[in-house]
């Protein structure tokens, strides 16, 4: 069958009938997260106990990332349903003036969410989370996660954060108490708190708390459990390495024991169980300052603000494969004179900008968010060419790491396209669905499948075309490309367009071409 009369079959499918989730039955959804996960590793070599998932289940051969393609953006993303324009989170690090006028923050820093709530009236995250909805609805739910990003799925609950060199983090329906905490170290062990620590240790704690802990008395509504692998080993030896293989391996093993788990409770046939990425992958072809090459340009630029900042400075948030630019007082001469100069550089890629000559609208991205916009931001240009272990996939990115290790963030589509994985009673059995889907479509598809009704509108769609039995879905699967109108006054390129596929009125961005 040629890919035209299978996309014309599907379509046929979609509109074949409703979805019918019986609302007297017991059901559950659990959602995972492998962090930085690329869906051509799915395999029975490395990942077998998620590829045999995908057998039994539904695998989102199209499933998208959200711009930037980075961890924090994409877990409010997945937590709210909504884009960062509407939820807030427009990178890992950006300027939150109410928060900290002079330095960027670390978005998901628990620190940051709290004093975020503070100066926002509870609006940190702008949009109510599912996880709040099903709350607000009597469900119940436990959220464990090994990164700090996991909060924002809840973000004004009671936390137990247990940091290393990174944050562990462990949610229960109540929050830990010291009683409790002392009987999941019973249970358990000790917090894996010492530096030496791993991510495996911290990952497979994560995974045990989660089903030998908030588990031991039942299943819940919801479960979550984020995952720090494969991105840390990914980062530190790039994908496709010996380590970052292993990482794969040994979260495919904190997969297989869940399962397990749901087998041994009973559970298994009433429950949706859905692996997700927050991002793709791919390794630094060039590590650049652009702080330095902006100074010896004549800009005023630095990592941050100080107390004695002048209009027009421009402080540079490094987010691995894209930069916000944000410059002081705003200044249009001097926007527009960066505009200038990064078209004419030969690492950036796409542009985005208000109202600049050959540069892409911020809305475009969804990144015009009320809190941490930015004057101007760009994603590192990509290439198709492979890394030192034959895996392809190569981008320019900031000073945080050099060349031959690993990042993302970037619109190349090896960071944009990432993993989606589901089975379940609810969902169709060995079925690859071929139209465009992304992070932004978990959240109503979750409380659908939990019978919620939803608080607010979503920018996401409910995956119908997954379901068991399907209803109406849009059925218009377009491409179009979205490009500044002119050229940038001495760029060396025309500007790159933005690839955007549709489903319906719902958009994923694909790509920006090179």
């Amino acid at each position: 069958m040629t890919n035209g009369l299978k996309r014309a079959a599907l379509i046929a499918i979609l509109c074949a009938g409703q979805v019918s989730i019986a609302d007297n039955r017991e059901r559950h959804v659990v959602l995972v997260v492998w962090d930085g996960m690329r869906p051509d590793f799915v395999t029975e070599q490395y990942a077998p106990a998620l590829s045999h998932l995908g057998k039994e289940g539904v695998i989102f051969r199209n499933h998208h990332s959200v711009y930037p393609t980075a961890t924090n953006v994409n877990g409010a993303v997945l937590a709210s349903g909504c884009y960062p324009n509407r939820n807030g989170i427009v990178a890992n690090l950006a300027l939150e003036t109410a928060i900290n006028p002079l330095q960027p923050v670390d978005t998901a820093e628990p620190n940051s969410i709290r004093r975020g709530d503070q100066v926002s009236g509870g609006k940190y995250v702008a949009v109510s989370t599912f996880v709040e909805q099903l709350r607000s609805a009597g469900k119940k739910v436990a959220l464990v996660g090994s990164k700090s990003v996991t909060q924002l799925f809840d973000p004004k609950n009671n936390w137990t954060v247990v940091k290393t060199n990174k944050s562990l983090t462990a949610f229960a329906a109540a929050s830990l108490d010291d009683s409790e905490r002392d009987s999941l170290t019973r249970l358990l062990g000790p917090f894996p708190n010492n530096p030496q620590a791993t991510a495996k240790q911290r990952n497979d704690f994560a995974t045990h708390t989660l089903i030998d802990f908030f588990w031991r008395e039942g299943v819940p509504d919801f479960s979550l459990l984020w995952l720090s692998e494969p991105d840390l080993s990914q980062h530190n030896h790039a994908p496709g390495s010996p380590e970052g293989i292993a990482a794969i391996k040994a979260v495919d093993q904190n997969l297989a024991e869940l399962t397990k788990a749901l087998d041994q409770k009973h559970v298994r046939d009433s429950t949706d169980l859905f692996v997700v990425s927050d991002h793709g992958f791919s390794t630094i072809n060039r590590s650049i300052d652009v702080v330095d090459l902006l100074n010896k340009a004549g800009f005023r630029a630095a990592k941050e603000f100080s107390s004695s900042s002048l209009p027009g400075d421009v402080l540079v948030a490094g987010n691995a494969g894209s930069l916000l630019f944000y410059v002081n007082e705003h200044t249009p001469a001097v926007v527009r004179r960066l505009v200038e100069w990064l078209g004419q550089s030969d690492f950036a890629g796409i542009i985005f900008a208000d109202g600049a000559k050959g540069t892409v609208p911020l809305a475009e991205a969804y990144i015009d968010a009320t809190a941490g916009k930015p004057d101007v931001a760009i994603s590192f240009r990509w290439y198709s060419g492979k890394n030192h272990f034959g895996v392809p996939g190569l981008i320019d990115a900031d000073w945080n790491r050099p060349a031959g290790e690993g990042t993302h963030a970037t619109l190349s589509p090896y960071d944009v396209h990432n993993t989606l994985i589901a089975a379940g009673p609810d969902l169709r059995r060995g079925f690859e669905d071929e139209l465009p889907s992304g992070n932004v479509d978990l959240a109503p598809t979750i409380l659908r499948l939990l019978g919620i009704a939803a608080t607010h509108s979503f920018d996401g769609r409910e995956l119908t075309e997954a379901y068991l039995e399907n209803q109406t879905s849009p059925t218009a699967l377009k491409t179009a490309s979205v490009s500044g109108a002119k050229p940038i006054p001495g760029a060396t390129a025309p500007p790159w367009p933005l690839t955007i596929s549709t489903v319906g009125d719902h958009k994923y961005i694909d790509r920006a071409n090179r």
